[in-house]
Parts: C-alpha cells; sequence; structure tokens
C-alpha cells in the first residue's frame, strides 16, 4: 500500500453517544489524533499523510458482529470466510465472531486453531470464532484460551447442525467452571419435537411456513432461556443469550445495572426486529431462522427493549444456505439466511423512521459488543484504538437486487427493498479495504484480542 497514514476530515462522528464534526488522523494502523471542529484544533500534516473528505458524511466505529456462520470449513457451497467477510466489510462490518457448526464442528483445540488459520489466511475482516459445547467435551472447553477467543457456543436447542447439548449435568458443569462468556441459543428441544409432531399430523409433508412459529414458539424460547439464565443466576456465570425473539424473554433481563457490570446479557438479531409473523406469506421459507421469527407485537415489544437497555447487542447471526436449498418444502429447507452485508443499512432505516438514534445504533452495534466481550481496543472511536471505521452517507438510497449482492449463496430476504444509507467507505486496521463499491485486498484482518 502507498501510505499507512489517513487524515479523514470534516465528518460527522458519531461515538460514546454524541455527534460532533471533526477529524481523524490514522497512523499505522491505529487512531492517533481526533480533533473536534470548533475547539481550536487543527492537523499539521506531512506529504506522506493522505486526506480524504468526509464533509456530508457519518463516521462510525466499524461494526462489531458477534454471530455469523460463514459455513468454513466443509460447507462452502453455502458460504466461505473471502466471501462472507467481503460482504461483511461492504456493510461496515469490520469484525466478526463465528459460529463452531461447521463440518467438521469446532469442539476441540485442533479444530479450532484450523479455524483462527482459515480466518488468517482468508478474512478480510477481523475475526475470532467460538469454541463449541457438546454433551461431551468440556476438557477442551476448559483449554480454551480466554485472551484469544470470544467464547463458548451452546445449542440449547439444535438448529444446523448436530451440537445440541442437554444433559443435565454437562450443562451445570458447563455453566459452573467454564469462565468465558457462554454465548447461548435458547429453545426447547422437548417442545419444538411435540409441536413438530403436531404439525405432521395436521399438514403432513405440506407444512406452509408459518408454522414456523408456531412449532419453535414462544413456550420453546422462553422455557429454554428460563433454564439458561437460573443457572447463570446460580453460578454467576457469564451467560450471552442470543437472537432473542419474544416479548417475554425480555422480563429475565436487567436494564438498571451499567453493562460492564451485568453478568447476564442478550442479542437481538435484525430480521427479528425487521420482519414479522406477517410477512411469511410473502416471503415463505426465505425468513426461516432458528429461533423463528414471530408476532408484531414481540417485533415492536424487541424493538423497544433495545431502546429501553433490556437488550444488549444487535448482531445478524448470518447464516447462509443455497438458494436451492431455500427453495425445498418445508421440512426440507435449512433455517438461517444471509444478513451482514445489508444490517448496518438496515438498522439505519429505524433511524430514518426516527425511531431509533444513530447514536443508539452506533452503542448497540458497535460499543456494546466490544464491551460484552471484552473486545481490546475495537468499537470505539477513541486515540489509541484500532482504525476501524465505517463511512456511511444517510442520504444515498438503494435497492437490494441480486446484481449487487456479495453473498456467496446469490440470495437476500431483502431483496426488492430500499435502503435509505450506503456503506461509502470501510476501514479495518486502519486501511480502507472497501471504497465506494470497490475492495482492496492487500492487507487481511487480523485476529481479535479480549481484555479479561
Amino acid at each position: 500500500m502507498s501510505t499507512n497514514r489517513f487524515f479523514l476530515k470534516n465528518a460527522a462522528i458519531v461515538n460514546e453517544g454524541l455527534i460532533f464534526k471533526g477529524d481523524v488522523l490514522i497512523n499505522n494502523g491505529i487512531i492517533e489524533k481526533i480533533f473536534r471542529k470548533g475547539f481550536g484544533e487543527s492537523a499539521s500534516l506531512s506529504d506522506e499523510v493522505k486526506t480524504i473528505d468526509l464533509n456530508g458524511l457519518h463516521l462510525f466505529p466499524g461494526v462489531i458482529d458477534d454471530q455469523v456462520h460463514f459455513r468454513e470449513p466443509g460447507l462452502t457451497r453455502k458460504a466461505d470466510i473471502y466471501t462472507e467477510s467481503k460482504a461483511a466489510i461492504a456493510g461496515g462490518i469490520t469484525s466478526f465472531m463465528e459460529m463452531p457448526n461447521t463440518s467438521p464442528a469446532t469442539i476441540t483445540q485442533k479444530l479450532l486453531g484450523e479455524k483462527f488459520e482459515l480466518g488468517r489466511e482468508k478474512s478480510l475482516a477481523n475475526y475470532s470464532f467460538y469454541m463449541g459445547a457438546t454433551n461431551s467435551n468440556f476438557e477442551e472447553l476448559a483449554a480454551t484460551d480466554i485472551a484469544n477467543v470470544c467464547g463458548i457456543k451452546i445449542f440449547m436447542g439444535s438448529s444446523t447442525g448436530n451440537m445440541l447439548v442437554d444433559n443435565p449435568d454437562s450443562l451445570n458443569k458447563i455453566f459452573r467452571d467454564i469462565k468465558l462468556p457462554l454465548a447461548v441459543h435458547c429453545e426447547d428441544e422437548q417442545t419444538i419435537r411435540a409441536n413438530l409432531e403436531k404439525a405432521k399430523e395436521q399438514f403432513g409433508e405440506e407444512i406452509p411456513p408459518q408454522q414456523h412459529a408456531v412449532i419453535r414458539n414462544h413456550d420453546a424460547c422462553e422455557k429454554s432461556s428460563r433454564l439458561a439464565v437460573s443457572l447463570a443466576e446460580k453460578y454467576e456465570t457469564r451467560l450471552h443469550l442470543l437472537h432473542l425473539s419474544t416479548a417475554n424473554e425480555l422480563r429475565f433481563l436487567d436494564n438498571s445495572t451499567p453493562l460492564e457490570e451485568k453478568r447476564i446479557t442478550a442479542e437481538v438479531c435484525v430480521h427479528h426486529l425487521w420482519f414479522s409473523g406477517k410477512d411469511y406469506s410473502t416471503k415463505g421459507n426465505f425468513i426461516k431462522w432458528n429461533p423463528s421469527i414471530k408476532t408484531e407485537n414481540d417485533r415492536i415489544s424487541l424493538i423497544s427493549g433495545l431502546l429501553e437497555g433490556y437488550l444488549d447487542v444487535v448482531a445478524t447471526d448470518h447464516a447462509p444456505h443455497t438458494l436451492e436449498e431455500k427453495q425445498n418444502p418445508y421440512l426440507q429447507c435449512p433455517s438461517g439466511g444471509p444478513m451482514v452485508q445489508h444490517a448496518l443499512p438496515a438498522m439505519l432505516e429505524f433511524y430514518h423512521k426516527g425511531i431509533m438514534s444513530l447514536e443508539k445504533i452506533v452503542e448497540v452495534m458497535c460499543h456494546h459488543p466490544a464491551i460484552c466481550f471484552n473486545v481490546k481496543n475495537r468499537g470505539f472511536i477513541r486515540e489509541g484504538y484500532a482504525a476501524d471505521l465505517a463511512v456511511i452517507n444517510t442520504n444515498q438510497p438503494y435497492t437490494v437486487e441480486k446484481s449487487n449482492l456479495l453473498y456467496k449463496c446469490g440470495w437476500s430476504p431483502l431483496e426488492g427493498t430500499r435502503l435509505n444509507s450506503s456503506v461509502v467507505y470501510t476501514f479495518v486496521n486502519g486501511y480502507p479495504v472497501y471504497e465506494r463499491g470497490h475492495f482492496n485486498e492487500s492487507v487481511k484482518g487480523q485476529a481479535l484480542q479480549f481484555s479479561r
């Protein structure tokens, strides 16, 4: 690259609850200096600095997505680390934490190490990988490096892959003795199986997509979340509840404790804020996710829960499958869909509708994931922090179409949607990897570090 020093001037900087006009000097991947306009601060620059004028644009910290499925190794017909990290970068996501239900599943330290090597070789974004729990791999979990691994993933409800942890002794031991954050998928398996049998009795093999919210219903989520919270409270576990989907689950959460002091935190995903049960009639299996998308009341309640501080983080649960797979009948159709390229622009629609401020969007997509997982020196625009940044034009609309998708699977549940904001630049470790639709891939992402 020609320079490792950049001067971003005249930006509307959105950071730590404020929006202010300012400049940012980047030196060798680090934010060296922040200059606030109107405070008499000015920069003295050498010829070695590349200046980029961001007048009329907003500067965000890079988004940290704490839940993605990039499908590598073993499922690369759907996605891989290179293609999906590239799509993430185009969406302003500079760091991701990837799930273990690949093939083979990431349930040993050897396999975890191989994942990190794939990240080093292929990822354009910064990365970490969860260690996956099973009923019988406690020793492998206990060997996980707390400074270099984001957390432990527990499927308390089965999803894509076969990693269900349902043995009470195993769950108690993990919650009691593992010191990393436990990121938990909560759906009660017995409830789901009973509901599925009822649906088969009623519809045979032709179960309509709308039944997904009946099969994976409120009771399944609430029962499992209640169990996870009770275990965490019993053992003072650091618990992170993934992709909450119901209004009632909010009652298990606390909005009075500062995030830095919370032992139990919770995530909501973009699709649970965007879609509701009424969308099954037009989107069908393309919005089949686990946990299911539920009622309009749930959607509205989740938005309120986010605004009121019960929910802490917005993530994507980016989980692509091939178009052919998603066009299968309900029983043969896997759950999940792609979202990383469009998550931030989709969330910015809540800003355009007057529902959510830019400061709040940055808080829940950038600051809070860094706090929840103790990510070292990222997630904020601060001097001395890594220069992971997203430049946003909130007045540059575009329509999601197949022609502009970067996902390897080649489809999106948002196709045909007009989004009013665009990502203009994405800086990763101080370098503009994405610029107005073009990529410079000469620099790869770095493994995230954690201050624990």
